[in-house]
């Protein structure tokens, strides 16, 4: 419960008045409270309530700046107690003078950021006391000395000041004027350096207001503040929707390859694993698509996780492993994997063209359409295992028979996609304005926002005719990175999307490897909060009956 209300309103250090009242908090107060405040049940019995002593002070503090010392714990009551009485909580801008100190005060100032302390550091005129009218003024004398140290660093403003850290340096302060001419729009921003070369690509919904957290304050990423020490000029490009902000964004770090950017550098760095069309087909790990005609799963990120995904397969299905080109009637000597049953053995004769095609088409079967007899294999020997308490070598299986389920559902995902000539959708913004995007064999060929009073099918027909010419290729991602068709795909299938018109067949096959990734999510998700034994030390003690 609420006691007393005190405030201070301050204007270019001058005092323009003062608002202090009791308040009636309808129920004893402790006592270990009326000794530290001072305030006894006696003094608030005439008090006002708090449902008359909250509308007058907010009347005093409209269109203020709230400043509070721990502000959270403070605007918390007061907030907590509009929402009971039904008021709308104006919308404040809120400084927390502790927080502000725990950045500027050192040790040496002061052995804690208590508003006592400051008050002696800052040589207050009030002493704090736990009321709230004396408070109040006190932290008045500590924002004034607080900012005072701040303005020798070049903090001026009251963005600044709330996202003041001292890990940011005076220099990358002076450089926020490089955000100055950047507009309040969605887009993507070029960090360069004075050689004009690109440092770092960012994207964001607000350009300009980004774009200034880098020098002032908020970016606390060392990193960071080594790029901006160099930056010499930030461009700026406005984009028309968030999607086509990303997309852009993604590009531009392919295209620049910034080597303050650690993700989508290289995105041509990817590994797939193919299904050659030969007369005794094999799986092969290969680092592009051609036009062949085979059967393609990935893109792998790593040639790690496409290793995973191939043992998984050569688990299930007993193809040969050697990179050899062999004839219709092969006549070489088997190898180990042939001997250990592992293979049907072409190279030796053991086994005829039409069983060896049965097992490859169940295997093509198992990429395209319906992965179960890589599950049950896999499965059934996880299960073996754990029986034999060998929890290891089921360890190994089970990340196998993940890395292809989720190889598999990406590649039918972004192949249902990429195979489309065009898709045009369309979804209302929180602004009330319709964005359409126009995609292509997976690729964002055009992005726009429907104009007020503009006619939706005039606007769509000559964004389509606008739109980038996209060329069909073979594979799961051929007209964009993977990274890309993902972003696309995600907006395409996010709540509110309508479909405007598909050109061709989007749909995934209702048996894919989607349908079982729910489980193996969740195992990972236990797996992730899993706490080891050596770990517990740092769990809080429970206490219960």
């Amino acid at each position: 419960m609420i006691t007393e209300i005190g405030a201070v309103k301050v204007r270019a250090g001058e005092v323009l008045g003062e608002f202090q009242t009791l308040v009636n908090p309808h129920t004893p107060i402790p006592a270990f409270i009326a000794v530290l405040t001072g305030i006894t049940n006696s003094m608030v019995a005439d008090a006002p309530s708090i449902d008359s002593a909250l509308p007058a002070f907010l009347e005093f503090a409209a269109g203020s700046v709230l400043v509070a010392h721990n502000a959270q714990f403070d605007v918390g009551f007061l907030r907590h107690f509009a929402l009971a009485q039904g008021r709308a909580w104006p919308t404040f801008e809120v400084l927390d003078t502790a927080r502000l100190a725990r950045r500027v005060v050192t040790r040496d100032d002061a052995p804690n950021c208590k508003l006592s302390s400051l008050a002696r550091v800052f040589n207050s005129s009030t002493t704090p006391n736990h009321r709230a009218l004396a408070d109040a003024r006190a932290t008045v004398d500590v924002l004034h000395g607080l900012m005072e140290r701040l303005g020798g660093v070049g903090v001026h403003t009251l963005e600044e000041l709330q996202t003041f850290s001292s890990r940011v340096t005076p220099e990358q302060r002076r450089k926020r004027h490089l955000a100055e001419r950047l507009p309040h729009a969605p887009g993507v921003y070029l960090f360069r350096d004075d050689q004009e070369r690109v440092l770092y690509v960012g994207t964001s919904r607000d350009l300009r207001t980004r774009v200034r957290s880098y020098f002032t304050a908020s970016e606390t990423r060392s990193r960071m503040g080594e790029m901006v020490g160099i930056a010499s000029r930030v461009d700026g490009v406005v984009c028309a929707t968030p999607l086509e902000a990303e997309v852009r964004e993604l590009r531009l770090i392919a295209q620049h390859k910034p080597r303050y950017n650690r993700r989508s550098r290289f995105p041509e760095k990817v590994h797939f694993l193919k299904l050659t069309r030969e007369i005794w087909p094999r799986l092969s790990l290969v680092r592009r698509v051609i036009d062949d005609d085979a059967d393609y799963l990935g893109p792998f990120a790593s040639r790690k996780t496409a290793e995973k995904c191939l043992a998984a397969l050569h688990e299930a299905f007993p193809v040969r492993q050697c990179s050899d080109h062999l004839s219709r009637q092969p006549s070489r000597t088997p190898c180990v994997l042939a001997e250990m049953g592992r293979c049907l053995s072409p190279c030796d004769g053991s086994t005829d063209l039409t069983s060896y095609a049965a097992v490859v088409r169940s295997l093509r079967d198992s990429l395209v359409h319906d992965p179960d007899d890589v599950v049950e294999v896999l499965q059934r020997r996880m299960l073996r295992l754990a029986d034999e308490e060998r929890f290891e070598e089921a360890q190994v299986h089970r990340d196998r028979l993940s890395a292809f389920l989720r190889a598999a559902a990406r590649t039918q995902r972004l192949s249902a996609l990429t195979s489309c000539p065009e898709i045009v959708g369309a979804r209302r913004e929180d602004d009330g304005r319709w964005a359409v995007h126009v995609v292509r064999h997976g690729r964002l060929a055009a992005a726009g926002v429907i104009p007020a009073g503009t006619d939706a099918h005039t606007y769509v027909e000559g964004l389509r005719k606008s739109a980038e010419t996209v060329a069909s290729a073979p594979g799961p991602v051929p007209a964009a990175t993977a990274e890309e068709s993902e972003k696309v795909l995600r907006w395409l299938e996010s709540p509110g999307v309508r479909l405007v018109s598909v050109e061709g067949v989007w749909c995934c096959p209702v048996r894919g490897a989607t349908r079982h990734l729910a489980l193996h999510d969740a195992v990972n998700h236990s797996r992730l909060s899993l706490v080891p034994f050596d770990e517990r030390r740092g769990l809080p003690v429970v206490h219960r009956p």
